[in-house]
């Protein structure tokens, strides 16, 4: 008897009604193919999966191409979108494609009310396509969060404990030897929390063993894992990569081989996607203008949207940077080779060539796909240096040749930033200019020293050449009426500004009330504080009344920089946000030889919101994971100056002590107010100061002090500090309840005695 073989359709409607059951054998099984014919159903199914309709699943599985999950599933609440509505994913998703966006639906009367982490039974029904999620989701039973802790293991006679890595943790784990699974004393562990008795530690298990705590490069390690941040790329990702070739031809791009575009970037820059070239304006309407190039690696011909690279990058959303490696948002075939504008080699940029007036007023601009060629890779030192003729930019043995860089590329750009600093001056931008911290390791991984860089005209140059870039960007995908993700940083809350003015006033600075706050108001606080004592603070504390910047597709305009629209454009290797505006660019203006293949596609229109939020929160993960592991680098760069003396400012003040930024390295930490003076200390949250009952000493954000490190903690990126000399005499105050009291202090350790000569001071 001849078998009847199941039509595609056939195949599609039983894994979508019966997905427990979609391999070979269970499809075979359903309908009935035996003997040869199981040999062509094979065939059929693959032919399938080259056609897009199935994709390979789980434990051999098959399952419908997109979004699909079962009628009843596990999902895990992930965000509260802008609504207020809870938005969640599935538990545990192995599938090629993205993972499905649930809502979960409006809650009934008696329905379990759920939060941010907490893991459900849900049944699941799928939304109509072009909705902007796939499923939405109604509880069946709540099933609580999965709480995760990362640690160090360590071993004792009866077992093992966890102590957590995270500063705010106030517990430790007990492990059980059943539950060890092979861990070592000293090893970084994730554990799962288990149920356990309500006294004593509470039980866990170790889920994942991530190597020696004091290995080198293992503090970078706690933060990546620590905050969730991709680090392995997957093998179709790295497939995706490797077919990527360099670009030979010219077709839909314009030819600037020769134009002397030269990217300039930290010394220890590990890509370069932006260069940039200036000249005098030849139109005698335009005496004193300039033409401004700056080209932008081409990211998009190489990343398609759809593509397993640009699922990647969407992921991961952005570069991570730490101290002793980078995670990059794209493999290195492209991050740090292709897509990068290496000196003298050949790479396709997208990019836009604006008109300037002498006074830096934008004439026009317009956009351009082009192939170009590097003059050269400089150093913001190198370039400052070249300008102000202290150094050659170039190991050759031709005299002429540097003396040709300075004339023909580098004053000239110099000349063209004189020219955007006079529109800089009228825009008044927010001039926040707070110092940058670096952190120097060896090749071994260890700190070998931490110093500020040093802010020169060149990283100005720079900046502004990209902030008008990302500004032409924006205006033009405006008016082109194209979709676009905006880079948005709304003005100060009240309460933010309110705070802020306290803050100020206790420190002698008025800010200005009754009108609404521009940036112009905060740069003449920021004015008043130069040259004094309290310069740093007072620049902290108008950073911290900001708001956080985002992505959004609604333009609210960008605060800081005072700018009426404002996207970013100019670092598609390391941000998804510019490669989405590469893309709309690409389609907007039809650049290229086939703007359809690598501009916005239907899919990131549709997902364009959803797609902001997700890169906002990437990037805030990300910035989260670059302090807090330099924070843990830092404390272990000071672990061996222990007893060492400090000059340090007062950052912060609370009930519970004072912070404490020290001057040398910029390294925060705490003194406890039990450990401050022989007294008690009473806070006063209106002027945000500690005052000494019996002593009337009152301590104030910005004072400077003196201290003694006395614990330095690498696991949780801690600095405990005791005061040596600080503060200034007031009148005593009353006996309060919000008051610490410190034990008497021993002879010779008071305030001013007992130092081990000063090795840590500058």
């Amino acid at each position: 008897m001849n078998t009847r073989l199941p039509t595609q359709d056939d195949i599609l409607r039983h894994i979508a009604e019966n997905p427990d059951k979609t391999t070979k054998r269970d499809i075979a099984k359903a309908f009935k193919v035996k003997g040869a014919a199981r040999v062509v159903l094979k065939d059929m199914i693959a032919e399938m999966r080259r056609e897009g309709l199935i994709e390979r699943g789980a434990r051999k599985s098959f399952r419908p191409s997109g979004a699909h999950m079962p009628p009843v599933a596990v999902i895990e609440i992930s965000h509260i979108n802008e609504d207020g509505e809870p938005v969640a994913r599935p538990q545990s998703w192995e599938f090629e494609a993205d993972e499905p966006k649930i809502i979960l639906a409006p809650q009934r009367k008696g329905d379990t009310s759920v939060g941010i982490g907490d893991r459900v039974l849900a049944k699941l029904q799928a939304l109509p396509k072009g909705d902007t999620y796939d499923y939405e989701a109604r509880v069946i039973k709540k099933l609580g969060a999965t709480k995760r802790v990362l640690g160090v293991y360590r071993q004792g006679s009866e077992g093992g404990r966890v102590v957590p890595v995270d500063k705010k943790a106030d517990k430790e784990f007990r492990v059980d030897n059943a539950n060890r699974h092979g861990a070592e004393d000293g090893e970084l562990v994730e554990i799962e929390t288990l149920r356990g008795p309500r006294h004593g530690l509470q039980p866990a298990k170790v889920v994942e063993r991530l190597g020696d705590i004091g290995a080198p490069r293992s503090i970078s390690l706690i933060a990546i894992h620590e905050h969730g941040i991709p680090v392995e790329f997957s093998e179709k990702t790295l497939e995706d990569a490797e077919q990527a070739r360099e670009v030979t031809t010219l077709k839909g791009r314009d030819d600037l081989r020769d134009l002397p575009l030269i990217t300039i970037d930290p010394e220890d820059a590990r890509d370069h996607d932006d260069a940039i070239f200036a000249e005098a304006d030849p139109d005698p309407t335009n005496e004193g203008g300039h033409i401004l190039w700056i080209a932008i690696a081409d990211v998009a011909h190489y990343v398609r949207p759809g593509s397993p690279l640009d699922r990647e990058a969407r992921k991961r959303g952005n570069s991570c940077y730490f101290p002793d490696r980078v995670v990059p948002m794209l493999p290195d075939k492209l991050s740090g080779d292709l897509c990068s504008l290496h000196e003298g080699v050949e790479r396709p940029c997208l990019g836009v060539r604006i008109i300037l007036a002498e006074d830096g007023t934008k004439k026009s601009h317009s956009f351009f796909r082009a192939m170009m060629r590097s003059a050269a890779s400089l150093s913001y030192e190198t370039a400052q240096a070249i300008a102000f003729g202290q150094s050659s930019p170039a190991k050759t043995e031709d005299p002429d040749v540097p003396d040709a860089m300075k004339a023909n590329i580098i004053d000239p750009l110099f000349r063209c930033y004189d020219s955007l600093v006079k529109a800089r001056e009228r825009r008044q931008p927010l001039d926040l200019d707070l110092p940058e911290r670096r952190i120097v390791m060896s090749k071994e991984g260890k700190v070998t020293s931490v110093r500020f860089r040093e802010r020169f005209d060149a990283h100005k140059l720079v900046e502004e050449c990209m902030v008008l870039a990302n500004v032409c960007a924006a205006e033009t995908l405006e008016l082109k009426r194209s979709e676009l993700v905006y880079r948005v940083h709304e003005p100060p809350v009240e309460e933010r500004i309110e705070s802020l003015r306290e803050t100020l006033e206790t420190i002698g600075i008025p800010l200005a009330k009754g009108q609404r706050m521009t940036p112009g108001h905060l740069n003449t606080a920021l004015r008043a504080a130069q040259k004094t004592e309290s310069s740093e603070t007072v620049s902290m504390s108008v950073l911290r009344s900001q708001t956080q910047a985002y992505y959004g597709p609604d333009n609210l305009g960008h605060f800081g920089l005072n700018l009426a629209r404002y996207a970013h454009f100019t670092s598609p290797i390391r941000r998804y946000a510019d490669l989405l505006v590469h893309r709309a660019l690409i389609s907007a203006l039809g650049l290229g030889e086939d703007p359809k293949k690598d501009g916005l596609s239907m899919e990131d229109i549709s997902d364009m919101r959803d797609t902001a939020t997700h890169i906002s929160q990437t990037e805030r993960r990300a910035m989260l994971a670059e302090r807090d592991s330099s924070d843990r680098y830092l404390a272990a760069f000071m672990e061996n100056r222990i007893g060492a003396e400090f000059d340090g400012i007062v950052s912060g003040v609370a009930r519970f002590g004072l912070f404490i930024k020290l001057n040398e390295t910029g390294a925060d930490g705490l003194v406890p107010v039990s450990t401050i003076g022989n007294e008690y200390y009473t806070y006063d949250d209106d002027s945000r100061t500690l005052r000494g009952e019996r002593s009337g000493t009152l301590f104030r954000m910005g004072m400077p002090v003196l201290v003694r490190l006395e614990e330095a903690a690498p696991l949780t990126g801690g600095l405990r500090f005791e005061l040596i000399e600080g503060g200034e005499q007031g009148k005593a105050t009353r006996k309060g309840k919000n008051t610490k009291r410190r034990p008497s202090i021993p002879k010779g350790r008071r305030a001013g005695k007992g130092r081990k000569g000063g090795k840590g001071r500058r």
